[in-house]
């Protein structure tokens, strides 16, 4: 049931756009994603009941494709969930490569 609820509320968070956070930029454009990966949450984080947000900037390839992703703040037990999700997301195509800044909330309940 836990795992349920956690995995709704990723999504629910997910399927909203990347967007930024209030007073910061989001680069060179906001693409939309075309499919987006569930991070996993860590299972130190989940024992240690930590929650938070992460915000990562991809830089993203005129064909969608994750080219990296640099962490730009959060829990050091999240961030590398939060990089290994968001470097399997695919953004719809353009004609030049962005830097895309993503948000991601964890909750252990």
């Amino acid at each position: 049931m836990r795992n349920l609820l956690l995995f709704s509320l990723v999504v629910a968070v997910c399927l909203g756009p990347a967007a930024p956070a209030q007073g910061q930029s989001a680069g060179d454009s906001t693409r939309q994603v075309v499919r987006r990966t569930v991070p996993k949450y860590p299972d130190v984080a989940r024992r240690m009941n930590i929650a938070g947000t992460v915000k990562v900037f991809a830089v993203v390839a005129p064909d969608g494709k994750v080219k990296s992703v640099q962490p730009m703040g959060g829990s050091p037990l999240l961030i590398q969930a939060a990089q290994e999700a968001v470097s399997q997301w695919k953004y719809a195509p353009a004609s030049s490569e962005s830097k895309e800044l993503v948000e991601l909330h964890f909750s252990p309940e």
